[in-house]
């Protein structure tokens, strides 16, 4: 499902509604997260924002973890290298991603909020949420307000207390789907 918005000035929140004009201060909006990074930090857990100490191999085994067909590390690292911005969890005892989002698109207009995924031993005590507070922030200071994001219908209890809605103003994503053969 394709759920889109923009931050509202008028919660501090990270309240996403449709609206036309842009946030006027999005900075002031997404200062404060749900779990800072000085708890998470003490709390063994570190954020990173490239890929150069990202294992594919891990990354992927998250993927899987979490319901994703395996992919083409090689394919993952092309993706990676194509992605605007990207923010990844790694727990300092395991060496390990714990949580992980990207989003791609324009740099000015638009984004896409991909693969945000949450290794299933991890979930439950806010990695998810700060991985989104911290890309959408970014997204915010790079003056993209158009953010979308797709979603499975399982999840989508997790990005409606973000702001994320479904369909706003009656807008519907459609996606290009190339038909399988069938098998004789």
């Amino acid at each position: 499902m394709l759920l889109r918005g923009i931050i509202s000035t008028s919660h501090p929140s990270l309240l996403l509604k449709p609206s036309a004009a842009p946030p006027r201060n999005a900075t002031a909006i997404t200062s404060k997260y749900s779990i800072s990074d000085e708890d998470l930090q003490s709390r063994g857990f570190f954020f990173r924002r490239t890929i150069s100490d990202l294992n594919l191999d891990h990354l992927n085994s998250v993927f899987v973890a979490v319901g994703f067909p395996r992919r083409d590390p090689q394919k993952i690292k092309i993706a990676l290298e194509h992605t605007n911005s990207l923010l990844w969890i790694e727990h300092k005892k395991s060496e390990k991603p714990v949580a992980f989002a990207r989003a791609t698109g324009d740099g000015v207009f638009n984004a896409i909020i991909w693969d945000v995924v949450v290794d299933p031993s991890y979930q439950g005590i806010g990695l998810g949420k700060a991985v989104m507070e911290r890309l959408m922030e970014e997204l915010l200071e790079k003056g993209i307000i158009n953010i979308a994001l797709y979603s499975e219908p399982r999840v989508l209890g997790f990005y409606r207390p973000l702001g994320f809605v479904s369909d706003p103003d009656g807008i519907k994503g459609m996606v290009y789907s190339r038909k399988q053969k069938k098998k004789k």
